[in-house]
């Protein structure tokens, strides 16, 4: 008998405190119609909490919606390229908040395609018997990590987290088909300096970053890799663009998902976004894009999604979706973030103000 992983439970977790356009013309040379026309983004989130919180908070949601504990879950990945620990991983503090004593933990770092590739591990883990509830999340906190003066990056990201749960099922039904990828040559078209063991103990203070970001070579990069791999998962199931009832892309650009969108041959109003709203949140767009989907009853029951994406590395994927019978929630979880009592602008003035201090006196701070 063939093991499946139905997705069964969803849930996000979005900061309050909005970043609109308007805010960042006040802080850098730049205007409203200068970012919505190359990217579609008129607003994004700033978290006034770690990214645990934002990651607990969704994963609660995605264990009520699915009729779980955290004591049925036997793995989690927690997809992420913005670790507040290393070592210890996050997903083994997230076990500890929800309560799966002993089970399996890790993190997956590919950047913004890291949470699909946590489904596909998680995926392969059911479906070989190894485990048969998984919870994968994708979450985010890009705003620590900014350069606020270099308005190339400072207008595309932003914070946020989601979370779904994967439960052993006999219907075939979840993740049916995947390509994963990555332009390796590509590699330095998308680096952040001041991440990482390259910058600790040298001299420069990890988490003072600077962005490098070849904006037209990631562009060209990025609608290859999502394309290609689109064609290649609907292959594997010899379906065509027809077959696709919705795709749910990563969100960094609109222009990309267009271009991406165009060549699939899949109309722009069977594409979700919502890039719009929330930017680009690197590993968390396309579970966040997933909630809103079903939440906005665009997902049907027993239809085909296509989740493409890609990330810094260059990675690239595009994940063949069977949706199951049910698109609503079996129940709600009583978690909410702690009140905002800041702007988005005041919590970033913030974190240059700790940059700022850490400079002067790296050894104090």
């Amino acid at each position: 008998m063939t093991t499946y992983a139905a997705i069964t439970g969803w849930g996000k977790c979005l900061p309050p405190a909005v970043l609109s356009n308007h805010d960042l013309a006040g802080m850098l040379e730049t205007s409203d119609e200068w970012i919505t026309s190359r990217t579609g983004i008129r607003e994004r989130r700033v978290s006034h909490v770690p990214m645990a919180d934002m990651a607990h908070v969704a994963a609660e949601r995605a264990l009520a919606c699915a009729g779980v504990s955290g004591r049925d879950i036997e793995l989690i990945v927690f997809g992420t390229c913005s670790f507040e620990d290393q070592v210890p991983n996050m997903a083994s503090g997230l076990q500890q908040r929800i309560g799966a004593d002993g089970c399996a933990a890790m993190d997956v770092n590919t950047a913004c395609t890291s949470f699909l590739y946590g489904l596909s591990t998680a995926t392969a883990l059911i479906r070989g018997g190894v485990v048969r509830n998984a919870l994968v999340v994708g979450a985010e906190i890009i705003s620590p990590y900014m350069d606020w003066t270099d308005r190339n990056v400072a207008v595309l990201f932003g914070d946020g987290a989601a979370a779904v749960v994967l439960q052993a099922s006999e219907g075939e039904q979840g993740l049916l088909a995947e390509k994963l990828g990555c332009f390796g040559d590509a590699r330095e078209i998308l680096r952040i300096h001041g991440m990482g063991g390259a910058y600790a103990n040298q001299g420069r203070l990890y988490g003072i970053t600077s962005w490098q970001f070849e904006g037209q070579e990631i562009f060209k990069r990025a609608v290859l890799g999502m394309s290609e791999a689109s064609a290649a998962a609907l292959a594997k199931r010899d379906l065509t663009a027809d077959d696709i009832q919705l795709v749910v892309p990563h969100q960094a650009n609109l222009r990309i998902i267009e271009a991406v969108a165009k060549r699939a041959g899949i109309p722009m109003e069977r594409v979700f976004t919502n890039v719009q709203r929330y930017g680009n949140m690197s590993s968390a767009t396309v579970p966040v894009g997933l909630c809103e989907a079903l939440e906005e009853g665009r997902v049907p029951k027993g239809g085909w999604l296509l989740l493409p994406a890609f990330g810094g590395g260059l990675t690239f994927c595009a994940h063949l979706i069977r949706w199951g019978d049910r698109v609503t929630p079996l129940g709600t979880a009583e978690i909410e973030l702690p009140p905002c009592d800041r702007t988005a602008v005041e919590l970033i003035h913030e974190v240059a103000a700790r940059k700022v201090t850490r400079a002067a006196d790296p050894v104090t701070s």
